[in-house]
């Protein structure tokens, strides 16, 4: 296999019939999933997702994908495909609209329901929109798009074939197959089969879950476990999950109505998306269950139910807050249940683990995937995987979407069905695969950057300042202001330590003092400027707490001149 590469230049123009893959996100990690097709001058993108920040990002409220290689060529934008509506796919839709709000749109009802009120959010026009599904063909500049139906954990989840005079190419999306889903659109093997038959040069493919044996269960295997565990229950009932999984609310709020419960829906984006599911006839709401959430607290704790957000363990989300009791609506008693209905994403153990152990601190009867069978991934397993292959039965393949460990287990399952490895192109984000004449090869790397969201700043976060958050978070701050004359070196008053977010007794910089004044004094030269000044005070203040309180504090100097 073509291993992943680091440290390439940027590609070359691209070759006369050829065709360029170009991922901005996505590869390399699970989240704000996005790339780029060129062929004759024009780009397709498909998908433009998010990636949630982790414990190590702090202050930050979105990562998305690089969008510098593309900003001056948004004209040769022909079209954005998506193909499902989970936030790691059209999460970032409003950021780029911000470079071109008329980009061409298409994606089935769902997907786009979702996504438009993310662009009115940011006050941003109604993008050129295109509902599809599966089964439709569209021409989009010089590519032809044929849309296939693939089951997901979100209805209207779509597999996208792309096919050009460079070659074909399939994109799986996110996918599993579920033999009997809870919407009745099973994967399409049948138009898989087809496109197979007729070609398929490269095959770009989910590989989240390509390390796991075996086949998902299906969906409807949860149900029966849901509807037992609210039957049992006792007290009040919270389900945790991702705010667009409608079928796992559609499975929840059955339970609750055969056990005579009624639900809130917590969390604005839950009540959002299950509200625009309910409109477009995604989500069936028995007349009477939902229930304002400050009214839900009027009724007995054994006929509650709430549907929050917050599964990943977020520190601001539902979940996280009612853990430590500081929630609006929703406060637990011990002996209530709470059920964690949502896949646990790479990098969020920590997070998720906290919060199951404060829930069981507080006395609370907590299931997860870990101990009873509230879940089921939306993502191919390797079985699912090898089925695909040995159906498409591509020339090229492209692992996407997934950690390196993912790309790469993805990529030797493909050989064992008798891809050659020299054909499996493994490309980091940024990392350009080139396709010309039925090959693949590594053509050279774009920029492709975390671009950090904060607040309303949008990229302006560099990886130095998210390492200073980090330093003021596990090591403290230390201010420390003198006043010296400089034009004869006199210290006009000793210099006055503040230390924030550190256990040390302030008198603990007494001893530093007098070293800090004799080697002001020693600085004071004609000439010498305050910069001088303040870097010889962080220098030796730096030196004596890393010696005498093991502690490397961001260390802020000011000197006042007189």
């Amino acid at each position: 296999m073509k291993p992943l590469y680091e440290n390439l230049s940027e590609p070359a123009p691209l070759a006369q019939g050829a065709l360029r893959v170009i991922p901005l996100g996505g590869l390399g990690e699970v989240g704000r999933n996005m790339n780029v097709l060129e062929h004759q001058g024009k780009l397709l993108i498909i998908d433009c997702g998010v990636l949630f920040p982790e414990e190590y990002q702090p202050g930050v409220d979105l990562i998305l994908p690089d969008f510098s290689w593309i900003r001056d060529r948004m004209d040769d934008v022909v079209g954005l495909v998506l193909t499902h509506g989970h936030e790691d796919h059209i999460g970032a839709v409003p950021y780029l609209a911000m470079l071109r709000d008329d980009i061409p749109t298409y994606g089935s009802a769902l997907t786009l329901a979702f996504t438009e009120p993310k662009l009115k959010e940011h006050r941003l026009p109604d993008a050129d929109m295109h509902v599809v599904e599966g089964g439709d063909r569209v021409r989009i500049g010089p590519f032809d798009v044929e849309f296939v139906s693939v089951t997901h954990s979100i209805p209207d989840a779509l597999a996208v074939c792309v096919r050009t005079d460079a070659g074909t190419v399939l994109v799986t999306g996110d996918f599993k197959i579920d033999h009997l889903p809870m919407d009745g659109r099973p994967t399409d093997l049948q138009a898989l089969a087809r496109i197979g038959e007729e070609g398929v040069d490269l095959f770009m493919v989910d590989s989240t879950n390509s390390e796991i044996p075996g086949f998902i269960p299906s969906e409807r295997e949860i149900g029966p476990v849901l509807d037992r565990l609210v039957a049992e229950a006792t007290g009040q009932v919270v389900v945790g999950s991702f705010a667009s999984h409608v079928h796992r609310v559609q499975q929840v709020l059955t339970a609750a109505h055969k056990a005579g419960r009624k639900v809130a829906l917590v969390g604005r984006s839950m009540e959002r998306n299950m509200r625009i599911a309910q409109e477009h006839g995604y989500l069936t709401v028995p007349q009477g269950l939902l229930v304002d959430p400050a009214d839900l607290n009027e009724l007995p704790a054994q006929e509650r139910l709430w549907m929050v957000t917050g599964s990943q363990g977020e520190p601001m989300a539902a979940m996280a807050r009612l853990s430590v009791g500081n929630h609006r609506f929703v406060h637990l008693e011990a002996g209530d249940t709470v059920i964690f209905a949502a896949s646990l994403i790479p990098g969020n153990e920590t997070d998720v683990n906290r919060v199951i152990n404060d829930l069981t601190r507080m006395g609370a009867k907590v299931f997860h995937r870990g101990n009873a069978k509230v879940h089921v991934s939306g993502h191919a397993c390797q079985g699912e995987l090898l089925t695909f292959y040995n159906i498409v039965r591509p020339v090229n393949v492209m692992p996407v979407h997934g950690e390196v460990r993912h790309l790469v287990a993805n990529g030797q399952l493909a050989v064992k069905t008798g891809v050659r490895a020299s054909n499996i192109a493994l490309a980091d984000g940024g990392v350009t695969v080139d396709l010309k004449d039925g090959a693949v090869r590594i053509s050279g790397q774009v920029p492709c950057e975390r671009v950090y969201v904060d607040g309303r700043s949008i990229g302006e976060i560099s990886e130095d300042e998210l390492a200073q958050r980090r330093t003021l978070a596990s090591e403290g701050f230390v201010s420390i202001h003198a006043v010296v004359e400089t034009s004869t070196g006199t210290v006009l008053s000793e210099p006055f330590i503040k230390a924030v977010g550190m256990a040390e007794d302030p008198a603990v910089f007494d001893e530093i003092r007098p070293e800090l004044v004799q080697a002001l004094r020693d600085a004071t030269v004609p000439g010498v400027d305050a910069h001088t000044l303040q870097q010889v005070m962080r220098r030796v203040l730096g030196r004596w707490v890393a010696k005498r309180l093991r502690r490397r504090p961001m260390i802020v100097p000011v000197v006042v001149e007189q």
